[in-house]
């Protein structure tokens, strides 16, 4: 499917469970119609891996995901060329290299024969793709993650304009190979280090922050079934608050999620204060940031219990 409209993309992601914002789905809708890259930027846990597996979903396309790290190079981002299999072909096939060079009266002749068999030997049948090199190589449209683009190096960003750019990439054994479909490209940044300018010309830029208290409701009535909107709503503003803390970590989306889920499943109607104390290590890792969590949100949840007995 292609998507028609912001509009279109906004109520097409609504229905894979991504209630996207109208930033999220005119960057969607862009990228799609000018087969431009989206570029995702902001903290961890806002969304942006998810996008690009809503749009998978959304698009009725495979998911390619690479997955950025320091120390990441185009051996492992690309391929992994299988030497093992092509030196025991070279032996089985040793007699039939033998026949090749039967007439050869020295040793150029020899090396010349055999040389004009190299694309035996250097094929992509001895070529473990990953997931890169297997995106741009599909023969149906895809949708390539480079998730935490800014955890690799900068020298590797070189070989992302390639694909981005040019869409091929150069594998040593075999030359430049060109992409056989064009994939929806999402790059998702948490804002580590600064990304190249090159880098940025080339995609759409989007960024997510955390989402307002009544979206992320929203996000957690659609994530959680059986939850009711007062206790998403008291949720999603007690992370907010979170949020404003100086936490080692902030609560996350996902988090948040998890913690909702908690609570149906412990029935709890309201929030409290002793359902947030007996649960708040769902949403906050760290032991100093439930402690300083606990001390901090006191006020707002006595206000929730005093709403919830008014």
């Amino acid at each position: 499917m292609n998507f028609e409209s912001p509009t279109h993309t906004q109520t097409a992601l609504a229905k894979v469970g991504y209630i996207a914002s109208e930033e999220i789905a005119m960057a969607s809708f862009l990228a799609l119609s000018l087969g431009k890259p989206i570029l995702a930027e902001g903290p961890a846990g806002t969304g942006k891996t998810e996008l690009a597996k809503a749009l998978a979903r959304t698009l009725e396309r495979p998911l390619f995901r690479v997955q950025c790290y320091e120390g990441l190079d185009e051996a492992k981002l690309l391929y992994e060329w299988k030497y093992a299999k092509q030196l025991l072909y070279t032996q089985m096939l040793g007699d039939k290299i033998g026949q090749i060079t039967a007439d050869s009266q020295n040793l150029r002749q020899a090396v010349n024969a055999i040389a004009r068999e190299e694309d035996a030997f250097f094929s992509e049948h001895f070529l473990e793709p990953r997931p890169l090199l297997q995106s741009i190589r599909s023969a149906v449209p895809t949708v390539l993650l480079i998730d935490e683009v800014d955890r690799a190096e900068e020298e590797m960003e070189a070989l992302f304009l390639e694909v981005l750019a040019e869409g091929q990439v150069t594998v040593a054994e075999l030359g430049t190979l060109t992409a056989t479909t064009t994939p929806l490209v999402v790059l998702t940044s948490n804002d580590t280090r600064e990304l190249s300018d090159a880098l940025r010309r080339r995609c759409l830029h989007l960024y997510l922050d955390y989402p307002s208290v009544e979206r992320e409701a929203e996000i957690l009535r659609q994530a959680v079934p059986n939850l009711g909107a007062r206790l998403a709503s008291q949720i999603a503003e007690v992370v907010a608050n979170a949020r404003t803390l100086n936490l080692k970590k902030a609560p996350s989306l996902s988090e948040a999620i998890d913690w909702a889920q908690a609570l149906v499943l412990l029935s709890a109607p309201e929030l409290g204060p002793t359902a947030v104390n007996s649960t708040l290590a769902l949403l906050l890792k760290h032991r100093g940031d439930l402690e300083i969590a606990t001390q901090e949100l006191a006020g707002s949840l006595s206000q929730l219990s005093t709403d919830q007995q008014s």
